[in-house]
């Protein structure tokens, strides 16, 4: 065989090799774990036994009943819910707190009427209200609801209101601080929280809802008459209130002329009603 012949033969295989050899396998995507399976709802029958159905969505039910499986699908129903196939039907109904569930046999006749085998019952699950957040300065807004006067003494009854889109709860007291007619906070001035009101004394604070628009109230109480034994000869001046709501720290201020003297005054607790004399409000 001649040179060429040897060249041309060594080519080929090379090629045919190349030729032969598998890709290089590309890998899969992973797979994706299915999502948890729909829970199974138990129903308590009167004669002892349980009908088990899940109910994957809207359309279907599967009915476990006796060791087997049935799988049903929507129905048209006057009430309730009801799911037929397979020679059965399982129709539901909620009242009253329970959820009822009849599971029949289905005639041939369509036209006849269906032979119940179980009546069964669950209690209905009831949700937990979703907790009230408390409400925040941004959404309040202050005004003065009332006063009165005596033997030396001032009550103011202010009013904060839930300007805001949502309900809300106020708990407790307010952070009240005093400003002069500078703006400047006058610090000698101390808030005192006083249990109850300057009407009803010692009564413990309770949280009060407020819907949009509806208004908490509580009272500012000081004294006019300088302590002159501690050396007060005038009492300080002050122009405006600023209150932060419990939890928060944005202010609510309002323009308020006082003049407290000893040197504080004494904030009462969040109430639902502005006339604190005339007791708690009516339930609604």
């Amino acid at each position: 065989m001649s040179r060429f012949a040897v060249a041309l033969m060594s080519c080929l295989g090379v090629t045919v090799a190349a030729c032969s050899q598998e890709p290089t396998p590309t890998p899969s995507a992973p797979v994706e774990a299915p999502g948890s399976p729909p829970a199974a709802v138990g129903y308590a029958c009167e004669s002892g036994k349980v009908v088990t159905v899940t109910y994957p969505d809207t359309e279907t039910a599967r009915v476990s009943y006796d060791g087997r499986d049935y799988f049903l699908t929507s129905s048209v129903s006057a009430s309730g819910a009801r799911y037929a196939g397979q020679g059965l039907e399982w129709w539901t109904a909620s009242r009253n707190g329970q959820e009822s569930g009849t599971l029949s046999r289905l005639g041939a006749n369509p036209q006849a009427a269906a032979t119940v085998i179980e009546r069964c019952s669950r209690p209905v699950p009831v949700l937990a209200p979703a907790p009230v957040a408390p409400c925040v300065g941004a959404d309040l807004k202050l005004s003065v609801e009332g006063g009165d006067a005596g033997m030396g003494n001032r009550v103011t009854t202010l009013g904060l209101q839930n300007v805001g889109t949502g309900v809300c709860t106020l708990t407790g007291y307010p952070t009240v601080t005093l400003a002069n007619a500078h703006g400047g906070a006058l610090t000698a001035v101390k808030a005192v929280q006083e249990p109850g009101n300057y009407f009803t004394q010692g009564t413990a604070p309770t949280s009060v809802l407020l819907k949009p628009q509806a208004k908490a109230y509580f009272d500012v109480a000081w004294n006019v008459v300088p302590h002159e034994s501690e050396g007060e000869k005038a009492c300080p001046e002050v122009k405006a209130l600023r209150l932060a709501p419990p939890g928060d720290t944005a202010l609510v201020s309002l323009p308020l002329a006082l003049t407290p003297c000893g040197r504080q005054i004494r904030v009462g607790p969040f109430r639902p009603v502005v006339d604190a004399s005339a007791g708690p409000a009516p339930a609604a």
